[in-house]
């Protein structure tokens, strides 16, 4: 079977939609239609019904779910490791949310390089909903994201319970005002309940959407915002930093999600990786190695 009839079906499926499936694959609608006819020819069931809400699964749609699913996340992986480097056994990929890869990812690498060196790695980092369309398409082996919505065929392991918490470079910490307030964008989840806590502070003089940036920023010129935790642990320790006290803490956990047909050879080395450098503080997952 052409494996692009999978992936059309797969589309509609995400986006309940030929029109939108088109547009994402970057083809005609005509084309869409006509690939889901020749899947249905092969299958000997109609997979869609079609009406004002949009392309509605069938039984029979729902039974090839999975199956669709397998069928790419397989030929994805093929695909990767017939290019596998000279000197490795196979080729992993992992991407990260952009909000989470600092330190987490370093980390992970330096712990893999020395744990799994018959692994090649491929890395990059991006936008939820884009990992997990990755993971699910076989593009990817592993996503690292901040509360990732469940799909079929895919498996969700919680990894950091971290919280985000008002941090400041003032001497006498308390809430600022929105000319010395740095906002980072930690999601739509956040965003909420931020606004809630603290609506003055949703005109803040700097925005960041990454938050890296925002850290370094607030590190060299001063000022006021939610960070995580962990990554800003040593310059609470260091005293470059300050909690702001009776200030609320929002929780942002991030999840590893992976397929549930992964390669075990490949996938379980990385989450235990991931598990180590979690555990350890950062020097220690450096030291380690």
């Amino acid at each position: 079977m052409d494996i692009n009839l999978a992936r059309t079906f797969l589309e509609i499926v995400d986006t309940r939609s030929f029109q939108r499936a088109a547009q994402r694959l970057h083809v005609t609608q005509t084309s869409v239609s006509a690939r889901v006819r020749t899947l249905e020819e092969l299958l000997g069931r109609p997979l869609f019904v079609r009406n004002k809400a949009g392309a509605v699964l069938t039984a029979a749609g729902e039974q090839f779910l999975p199956h669709a699913t397998m069928l790419v996340q397989v030929w994805e992986r093929a695909r990767h490791q017939v290019a596998v480097p000279s000197g490795s056994r196979a080729v992993l990929a992992i991407g990260c949310e952009i909000s989470l890869w600092d330190p987490l990812l370093l980390q992970w690498l330096l712990w893999m390089r020395s744990a799994a060196p018959q692994l090649a790695i491929r890395t990059e980092v991006g936008f939820p909903h884009d990992l997990l369309d990755k993971v699910a398409a076989g593009v990817l082996d592993i996503a690292i994201a901040y509360a990732p919505q469940q799909r079929p065929g895919l498996r969700v392991e919680l990894l950091i319970e971290e919280k985000l918490v008002m941090v400041t470079t003032a001497e006498h910490p308390r809430v600022p005002r929105p000319a010395d307030y740095v906002y980072v964008d930690w999601g739509p989840e956040f965003a909420v309940q931020h606004g809630l806590a603290y609506p003055e502070l949703s005109n803040a003089a700097v925005s960041a959407g990454l938050g890296p940036l925002g850290r370094e920023y607030l590190l060299a010129a001063g000022g006021t915002g939610y960070f995580r935790h962990d990554v800003v642990r040593s310059h609470l320790e260091s005293g470059r930093l300050r909690r702001v006290p009776d200030t609320p803490e929002f929780l942002y956990p991030a999840y590893a999600v992976y397929a549930v047909g992964a390669d075990s050879a490949i996938v379980d080395p990385a989450l235990e990786g991931l598990r180590q450098v979690v555990r350890a503080k950062p020097e220690e997952a450096r030291e380690g190695a």
